[in-house]
């Protein structure tokens, strides 16, 4: 199995950070040459970071610290190039680099009502205006502003919105025409209004004056509800998408390291739909081969909020998984990669290889009906019930699998029906931090439901140490009664089930260490 590192830190502000060399600890494959002469960042992803979930969890940060910047920032002595290889955006991404933006709201007498910096070119209130502004005095929104072009040539501009919209650059009008829903789900519509394209040639290094003027319509959510939203996107010059590919593999070949940053897109992942895969979107996979066969010394980050299918993770030595990560991305993953701190995350899922291996995957009601056959037999508990009952493909990383830059050995357990006990000591070479957990997993059942109704074994807690090289540290867990319950659906209750348990504490439900048992009663 390859190293899957897992993120757990990022950050709000910025803070002071040094140079560092990028050398991972320890390395999961030869270093690469020492000093850091070049380094390749690849990805739409590592240019526009996705850090938030969309949907109702949209907050509006200040700025985006990009993996490319946060990289930049941290490697002020080594060349940091970028190739996009395989954009997976099926929408031009918001109005961003160049671009400096406010937002201004009119009334309909032509009265300024408030102006925001924008710190991209997307607008949108949800439960509230800004002050001085309300659903009934609104009748115009500007977004205003400069673009310089770090690119010439034919630049792509995209408008979205429900309402009349015109987008002037330069002083030519670009688009001007209103905008009408392109399906009938008013929340669909809101979240995901149409979008409209133009080019535009530019010359780099010319600033130019930017205004898209929106005209609301109603957006079918309420008359009354303070809601608004509408887009300036825009994309610089591209290449072919077989060329944007051989451009990343050239650029991988000729560094010393490579992070390739892949991700899910809003329109694959987001809230409203359910996603109807787990295969990167776009030519992703493909990127990372090709880059990998190009470069040995190659990081992939993901940038996603739930399970990808990964067919490239054993062509690759490591492999961080970033979720969503904030606003300071960029210098959260710079301070990982380097080594200033630990991937210190723990799967909360299970990772299949293929959405065809999972042992749940019918979801979709028939005939406006879905039963629920697996009872609790979800997530890690149906994996480990079908390796009981039948032989089926592993999962690609089990629930709580991750590492950091460190080794662990499990010493000692003690172990009581309220709490555990466990020493663990740190083998390797550097700090580190280690997440204990302790699963139960009933050795007979006396009073209780037959062994088919029950999982193998589940969760009970976890706790975190930290140790230097060569200590020790102990980790207490309580076992909380509800751990022992069940559900009794006859009784409408929560039921303690007797018996003898095995304690076992693991590094993942996978990887168990040590084990003791005790009697409950």
């Amino acid at each position: 199995m390859k190293r899957l590192y897992g993120m757990n830190r990022s950050y709000g502000t910025s803070r002071p950070r040094k140079p560092h060399r990028l050398r991972p600890h320890p390395a999961p494959s030869p270093s690469p040459p020492h000093p850091l002469r070049k380094l390749a960042v690849i990805g739409a992803a590592a240019k526009d970071a996705r850090v938030l979930g969309g949907g109702s969890a949209t907050v509006f940060p200040e700025r985006i610290v990009s993996p490319l910047e946060g990289l930049r920032a941290a490697l002020p002595d080594t060349e940091v190039t970028f190739s996009a290889g395989a954009d997976p955006r099926t929408k031009v991404p918001h109005a961003r680099a160049g671009f400096e933006l406010c937002a201004r709201y009119y009334g309909s007498d032509g009265v300024l009502l408030a102006e925001q910096p924008q710190f991209d070119g997307k607008v949108q209130a949800m439960g509230r205006f800004p002050d001085g502004v309300t659903q009934r005095n609104l009748h115009t929104v500007e977004l205003a502003g400069t673009f310089t072009p770090q690119v010439g040539g034919a630049h792509t501009f995209a408008v979205s919105g429900t309402g009349e919209l015109r987008l002037t650059v330069g002083g030519r009008v670009l688009f001007d025409a209103p905008c009408a829903p392109d399906t009938d789900d008013p929340f669909e519509a809101f979240m995901n209004p149409a979008e409209h394209r133009v080019t535009a040639e530019l010359t780099a290094g010319r600033t130019l004056d930017v205004v898209l003027r929106f005209v609301p319509r109603g957006t079918g959510l309420g008359p009354d509800l303070p809601v608004l939203t509408f887009a300036l996107g825009h994309a610089e010059p591209q290449l072919d998408p077989d060329a944007e590919i051989e451009e990343a593999v050239r650029a991988a070949a000729e560094a010393d390291a490579v992070v390739v940053v892949v991700a899910t897109t809003e329109e694959t992942e987001s809230e409203g739909f359910d996603r109807t895969g787990l295969a990167l979107p776009g030519r992703q996979d493909e990127l990372v081969s090709r880059v990998a066969a190009a470069n040995p010394y190659t990081v992939v980050v993901v940038n996603a909020g739930s399970p990808v299918e990964m067919p490239w993770r054993e062509e690759v030595p490591a492999v961080l998984l970033g979720w969503f990560p904030g606003q300071e991305a960029g210098a959260a993953l710079a301070d990982v990669l380097l080594g200033t701190h630990e991937p210190g995350g723990r799967l909360p899922t299970t990772w299949p290889a293929r959405l065809a291996d999972a042992p749940v995957t019918q979801v979709t009601p028939a005939g406006g009906r879905i039963t629920y056959e697996e009872g609790v037999f979800i997530g890690y508990r149906a994996w480990q019930r079908r390796a009981r009952e039948e032989a089926g493909p592993a999962p690609a990383y089990p629930f709580g699998h991750g590492l950091g830059y460190t080794d662990w050995s499990y010493e000692s357990l003690e172990a009581t029906p309220a709490r555990a006990r466990v020493r663990v000591r740190n083998t390797g070479t550097r700090p580190g931090r280690e997440v204990v957990q302790v699963y139960l997993a009933p050795l007979d059942r006396v009073a209780g439901p037959a062994p088919a109704d029950r999982p193998d074994r589940w969760l009970a807690g976890f706790a975190t140490v930290e140790a230097a090289p060569g200590e020790t540290a102990e980790a207490e867990i309580v076992l909380p009664r509800r751990a022992f319950e069940i559900w009794d659906e006859a009784a409408g209750a929560r039921r303690f089930v007797d018996g003898t348990y095995a304690i076992e504490a693991a590094r993942s439900v996978a990887d168990r260490r040590l084990a003791a048992q005790v009697t409950v009663a």
